[in-house]
């Protein structure tokens, strides 16, 4: 698996995806001192609400010229917006309209960024299965270490050295997307409501995909959207210990998923997404830090295999020349969600005790997993790809 490529890949994405867990922790940190809570949640909000925004446009591009070329283009933007803050820092307190014009330029690279990364591995890999399960290790790692690095750049340095290293993990991701060669297919002459109609057929023609996502929006604004402002408010000085014990998990996760191959993903994926109820309940019960820890761990590695099976479903049973677009198209239903369980935070908390919310949270989690295995066409998804209707992947150059 560790071909030239998929190891300037691997670490193109674990630089890129440190930059990204930094990022919340360097807003709440340096801009959350100078403009306080409201500040930091309005830029958090335009970064997010201009990736999902432009994220269909971004898979549409990405089957056009490249998904590599599109993230590359992407990496030095965000290279270009976080330096400007970290000059803005130098000077003393930087403008507010430039933090926000900065989130919005920001969110949107990440949002062309984003169609792209699934559609990269079976370019970059001969075995997507084993390749997504490292990369998913790779995110586990980074998810633990960007907040803490974001930290201590921020008290030994403040935010000039933060938002610094911030833009070089993006210019250095750049720089080793750029010296991947792979070949991509050669796209047909269309226009770009044709290209998002094709991507939205193709989208809809495969029913596992598209009630997946339709039970998704549940499960992002029920149960993982409103997560982390809750039990953060529950748990209070332990979080830090609860959080470690989910990354911990998803490592482990990712370790299975190397090695283990069901003959159905999905369903495979669904049956171990029920280990995720433990993450909400055992808040929700006040149990022990010990008890908290271990119900965690169980999550991180149920919510781990779920996203390995699904990322190498979607990879391997779509053809190559729309795989952007449709990606574009699931991820965007999937943080529409996120996004809006993590708007509904705030005013849900102040009508329902965090506890009680969160106990519901674990019931629709139960149910989620309820629904993805009552769906036919995912409990009966293959490991292998379907051929039938698959179109021919044309040659090309090098991208």
């Amino acid at each position: 698996m560790w071909t030239r490529n998929f190891t300037l890949y691997f670490g193109a994405r674990t630089i890129s995806l440190l930059g990204d867990a930094m990022m919340p922790v360097a807003s709440a940190l340096a801009i959350g001192k100078v403009y306080g809570i409201a500040g930091v949640g309005y830029v958090l909000a335009l970064w997010t609400a201009s990736a999902v925004l432009v994220m269909l446009f971004g898979g549409v591009v990405a089957d056009r010229i490249g998904a590599r070329r599109l993230m590359i283009g992407a990496d030095v933007v965000r290279v270009v917006t976080q330096g400007a803050v970290a000059v803005a820092f130098l000077d003393g307190t930087p403008p507010y309209a430039l933090l926000l014009v900065t989130a919005v330029l920001s969110g949107t690279a990440a949002g062309m960024f984003e169609p792209g990364v699934n559609g990269m591995v079976p370019l970059v890999a001969a075995d997507p299965q084993r390749a997504n399960a490292t990369l998913k290790l790779a995110e586990a790692v980074t998810q633990l270490a960007g907040p803490a690095l974001a930290g201590v750049l921020v008290v030994a340095g403040g935010p000039v050295f933060v938002y610094t290293a911030d833009a070089a993990t993006f210019l250095v991701s750049g720089v080793c997307l750029l010296l991947i060669r792979v070949a991509v297919p050669r796209p047909e002459p269309s226009d770009v409501l044709s290209d998002l109609r094709r991507g939205w057929e193709e989208f809809k023609a495969r029913s596992w995909m598209w009630s997946v996502i339709l039970v998704w929006v549940f499960w992002g604004v029920l149960v993982v959207g409103p997560y982390v402002p809750l039990s953060s408010q529950v748990i209070g000085a332990d979080y830090g210990w609860v959080m470690a014990a989910l990354g911990l998990g998803t490592v482990l996760g990712g370790l299975v998923a190397i090695r283990f191959r069901p003959r159905r993903p999905l369903a495979a994926g669904a049956v171990a997404l029920s280990g995720y109820v433990a993450v909400p309940l055992t808040v929700a019960l006040g149990l022990p830090l010990p008890l908290l820890m271990a119900g965690h761990l169980l999550g991180g590695c149920a919510w781990a295999f779920w996203s390995v099976m699904w990322s190498t479903s979607v990879q391997t049973r779509v053809a190559p020349d729309v795989l952007n677009r449709v990606n574009a198209y699931q991820v965007a239903g999937s943080v529409a969600g996120m996004a809006a369980g993590q708007a509904l935070a705030g005013p849900v908390s102040t009508l329902v005790e965090p506890r009680a919310f969160l106990l519901g949270s674990a019931l629709v989690a139960a149910g989620v997993v309820a629904a993805l295995l009552l769906i036919r066409p995912v409990r009966r998804l293959g490991g292998e790809p379907r051929q039938a209707g698959d179109r021919p992947v044309p040659t090309g150059a090098p991208a």
